[in-house]
């Protein structure tokens, strides 16, 4: 059976944007998810090896509740300059938390690992991450762009045996209720498909066209973990839901379930499993429903950024490669 990409974009929220910086060349980018209105926002770290910025802020209780921006982006730690640029451009429109002589732009931000594809030395900077503000508009290209540009997933075995990804985005409705999300693919495990139960990509097996069962290795045999830190899903869930600060973040902790659903193993040592939610406040419903859509558009938006991608170097993708499990 021929998986096809789910339709929607979490643009379909209104009052959302989304821009990507991508360098081809050297296999790094960013994505920015705009809301220059603000929204309430949330987030929920899983993975254990995580690079993140401005997450305190997003608990409940705390002074600012709205932001402005996220980022996902490449470059592992060093990638998290790109939201300087961020900052900038929403600077510039006037957006952000009204601090008296200033206004301060609350832009979360998380990374991955993208380090292993193109020269380490090339990493997303401030320049890029105002260069995907710019960009941004309800077209949300998928697979190899911004932070999906060198994303891969099944590096059991290191990247030479991995597959490349990329990113994807999704939506869901319910009535006038809109749930939407994007994803950024970049897991140490495999990607399942959830309605035949089988694997679309992960670890390829080494002297053949067929991939390997990642949990299933873990269980049966010592495995080197060489590949530690290099890893890690990060996304965003957007909903026109009006939910306050305790109930975005309960949003972001279920969404978790959908990334579970078709990435496994997830959220392990290697992993910096990362999700942010923000809700505009346009329409009321209630969580536990939007928690249930959140888990599905993450589920659509991860298999659409696996299903988008493009072959790179000698990674093939779910598309192009002959083999299944």
């Amino acid at each position: 059976m021929v998986l096809e990409l789910e339709p929607g974009a979490i643009t379909d929220v209104g009052g959302i944007c989304v821009g990507h910086w991508t360098d081809l060349q050297h296999l790094t980018g960013c994505t920015v998810v705009l809301v220059e209105q603000g929204a309430v926002g949330g987030v929920s770290v899983r993975g254990l090896a995580p690079g993140t910025r401005e997450t305190d802020v997003l608990r409940p209780g705390n002074l600012v509740s709205r932001v402005q921006a996220v980022l996902l982006t490449g470059g592992s730690a060093f990638g998290l300059s790109a939201a300087d640029g961020v900052m900038h451009y929403l600077e510039q429109k006037g957006s952000g938390y009204h601090a008296g002589s200033a206004v301060v732009p609350i832009v979360p931000a998380a990374v991955l690992y993208d380090l292993d594809l193109g020269p380490a030395s090339v990493r997303p900077d401030a320049a890029a991450g105002y260069a995907a503000c710019q960009a941004a508009s309800a077209n949300v290209p998928q697979g190899n762009v911004g932070a999906g540009t060198g994303a891969t997933v099944g590096k059991l075995f290191g990247i030479s045996r991995a597959m490349k990804t990329g990113i994807g985005t999704a939506s869901v409705r319910a009535g006038r209720l809109v749930v939407g999300a994007i994803v950024a693919v970049n897991a140490f495990g495999d990607i399942y498909d959830p309605t035949a139960n089988h694997i679309i990509a992960g670890t390829r097996a080494m002297h053949a066209e067929q991939l390997i069962d990642t949990s299933a290795a873990l269980a049966s045999a010592p495995v080197r973990t060489a590949m530690a830190l290099r890893n890690t899903v990060i996304g965003v869930i957007a909903t026109n839901a009006k939910l306050d600060s305790a109930q975005v973040n309960q949003v972001a902790v279920a969404a978790h379930d959908g990334l579970a659903r078709v990435v496994r193993p997830a959220h392990t040592l290697f992993d910096g499993d990362t999700l942010f939610a923000l809700a505009t406040g346009h329409i009321r419903a209630h969580q536990v429903l939007v928690s249930n859509m959140a888990a599905e558009a993450v589920q659509r938006a991860i298999l659409n950024g696996v299903l988008a991608a493009e072959p790179v170097l000698d990674l093939p993708t779910a598309r192009s490669f002959a083999g299944r499990s």
